[in-house]
């Protein structure tokens, strides 16, 4: 009997040393991803406040904690409740292991672990989640390997930033902002609790899903803790009873999914990591007048909506959509974004890629080549009708161009061209300005594929939202056209990784631009744009609408914000009859700037006149005039006060 205890006291002792010898020689046990740890984390991205439009992750949301800004509690809670030898033993726990066999065997499978906390840290970096011998034998060496290259400190600090811990959440900093909306620093104890109790089984504890059962399991945590006389019987008795607020909220938090769509593209290939690598990424988005100028789009839209369904009883408004830009065309800062009335069922950004043909919104370009030659809103044009033979692919085609309200005026001034935004007059006046010399001045803008003819005049040019943006600071910066930018920087770990500045270009003097603002205030006050009209702020702009109704815009600017809105049919389709930009754009460019001077009372109201503009009465109206733009030499004007009144 003697022998037969001996030999099985051997057998029992040696066996297992031989199985661990087995598998300690057999695999690789390499452990550089948890020693080099460098898990996949969320970058952020924040409007130009520093608020936070989305997060960005592929598969695991993480924001990564240090081992210095993890709350003690936080610590005393995982141990009290995962691992209550963690910063005693060798990385496992000897004691644990020979219970949870016992019950293994009894019930002959798998039914009990007794994993330390450094046992979970490698089960979750670097092994498969399938309970095998193998796998636990694997899990037991790496641990005791793992714990002869790192500390206690650093291995907890790893532990605490993989853990899953339910609702996406990876991570206890993840958790903290996810659940709580709160930093580590300012969780109360009970909800440290919660979070400590989730490892074990993330998806039923979850508070979010089961808030009374997680309470329970947060209470057990506490009682832990309690025992092991971490906490006092007061400090117990009190987070029994709290019930901490849990935010349900989406994991990204998109606030402006087609500002983010856009700040990932315009990033890919210069940070080819940008949704794992943990970077904040600054724009210059304000979130305020992002949600502005989608209200201002939904605004327009429902407004379009109820007018078509009135006017036309089956009127089909399925394919109608829109795009609305505005932007600080000083230092090019893109201030809201928005490219479809509704993301989810078009996440197609047309502000960024819809190329369409501005029509005559393209025509402040024209009459700015005129003014820079010379003319003034005082210049005479002929709006008359003509017949113009052109080539069409070796065919010659005869163009009969109209004036939208069918009507002719014979003699109109340059001012009354635009307000009324005459196609014959617009026409006459790049045939006396001459087309090749047109086109070279436009070719200064910087606009590219220009028509090489006359339909130039009615904006047969293609252009998205943005790009029209990215010209019309030409007028709204006084002659200094402006790029948009829409990052301004982006940071990993406080380093800066990239950065962008806008870039500016000279198109003409400050006078020359005044001339034609005063010009497109008079659309909105007088002309076809007056759905635009705001009170208690000077706006300046102009409609436009193609062919057939198939687009509408709306292109304009304040002192100090620009604006550019468009509507069409996702087909490229006709709108209905009368459906132009000044009736379905313009009323969201009203909405906008409405909303601008409620949210930003101090913002600047008039345009500022620059000096050497000459002010004339004409006939009872005012015009404006420079030394290059100069006023008519007519008899009897007499000059008193920097102004020249007939």
């Amino acid at each position: 009997m003697r022998k037969i205890f001996i030999f099985v006291v051997v057998i029992i002792i040696i066996v297992p040393l031989a199985v661990v010898l087995y598998y300690a020689t057999t695999f690789n046990y390499n452990l550089n991803k948890v020693i080099h740890y460098n898990p996949q984390l969320t970058t952020t991205i924040y409007d130009t406040n520093g608020k936070k439009i989305a997060n960005l992750f592929d598969k695991q949301d993480r924001f990564y904690v240090s081992f210095d800004k993890i709350p003690a509690r936080m610590i005393e809670a995982i141990v009290a409740t995962e691992d209550t030898t963690f910063f005693e033993n060798p990385g496992i726990n000897i004691s644990a292991m020979f219970r949870a066999l016992i019950k293994d065997l009894r019930a002959h499978k798998i039914v009990e672990g007794a994993s330390t906390l450094t046992q979970q840290l490698i089960k979750n970096v670097l092994l498969t989640p399938k309970k095998t011998i193998s796998r636990k034998i694997h899990g037991i060496i790496s641990a005791l390997l793992l714990e002869r290259s790192l500390n206690k400190d650093q291995i907890i600090t790893r532990y605490l930033n993989q853990v899953y811990l339910g609702h996406g959440y990876y991570g206890i900093k993840t958790a903290s902002l996810g659940y709580f909306h709160k930093p580590l620093q300012d969780l109360s104890l009970k909800e440290i609790a919660i979070l400590a109790g989730l490892p074990q089984a993330p998806s039923f504890y979850c508070p979010t899903k089961n808030y009374q059962i997680s309470l329970a399991r947060a209470n057990h945590v506490l009682q832990r803790m309690y025992d092991l006389g971490w906490i006092n019987k007061q400090t117990y008795d009190k987070e029994l009873k709290a019930q901490p607020k849990v935010y349900n909220t989406s994991l990204t938090q998109n606030k402006a999914p087609y500002v983010v769509d856009e700040v990932v593209r315009r990033l890919k290939g210069i940070i080819p990591n940008i949704k794992t690598g943990g970077y904040k990424i600054y724009t210059t988005i304000n979130l305020k007048l992002q949600k502005n100028a989608r209200d201002a789009l939904l605004y327009a839209y429902h407004r379009t909506l109820k007018r078509l369904h009135r006017e036309y009883r089956d009127a089909n408004t399925s394919e109608l959509n829109g795009a609305i830009v505005s932007l600080n065309p000083k230092n090019g800062h893109i201030l809201a974004l928005v490219g479809g009335i509704n993301y989810y069922k078009s996440p197609y950004d047309r502000a960024v890629m819809a190329l369409r043909q501005p029509g005559s919104a393209f025509k402040p370009f024209i009459y700015q080549t005129a003014i820079d030659l010379g003319y003034s809103g005082a210049s005479l044009l002929p709006d008359v009708a003509r017949s113009y033979d052109y080539d069409a692919n070796g065919t010659v085609v005869k163009w009969q161009p109209q004036n939208y309200e069918r009507n002719y005026e014979g003699l109109i001034t340059l001012r009354e061209a635009l307000i009324h935004s005459k196609n014959l007059a617009t026409i006459n006046l790049v045939m006396q300005i001459g087309l090749p010399e047109m086109i070279r001045h436009l070719q200064n803008f910087g606009i590219k594929n220009i028509p090489n003819n006359l339909t130039l005049a009615l904006g047969s040019i293609t252009l998205t939202p943005l790009e029209m943006a990215h010209y019309y600071t030409s007028f709204a910066n006084h002659g200094i056209q402006t790029t948009p930018i829409l990052i301004t920087k982006v940071t990993k770990n406080g380093e800066i990784v990239y950065q962008n500045r806008a870039k500016h270009r000279y198109i003409t003097s400050p006078q020359q631009t005044f001339i034609l603002t005063t010009i497109l205030e008079d659309v909105i006050k007088y002309g076809t744009g007056g759905y635009a009209y705001t009170k208690n702020i000077q706006l300046a702009g102009k409609t436009g609408t193609t062919n057939n109704d198939v687009d509408g815009w709306f292109c304009g600017y304040s002192p100090t914000v620009e604006t550019i809105v468009w509507f069409g049919n996702n087909n490229n389709k006709p709108m209905y009859p009368g459906e132009t930009g000044g009736r379905v754009s313009a009323p969201a460019f009203h909405y906008f700037y409405k909303k601008l001077i409620q949210d930003y009372p101090q913002v600047q109201r008039k345009f500022i006149q620059p000096p050497g503009i000459i002010k004339v009465k004409i006939r009872g109206k005012m015009e404006y005039f420079s030394h290059i733009s100069k006023p008519p030499k007519t008899s009897g004007i007499k000059q008193q006060e920097n102004k020249l009144i007939f």
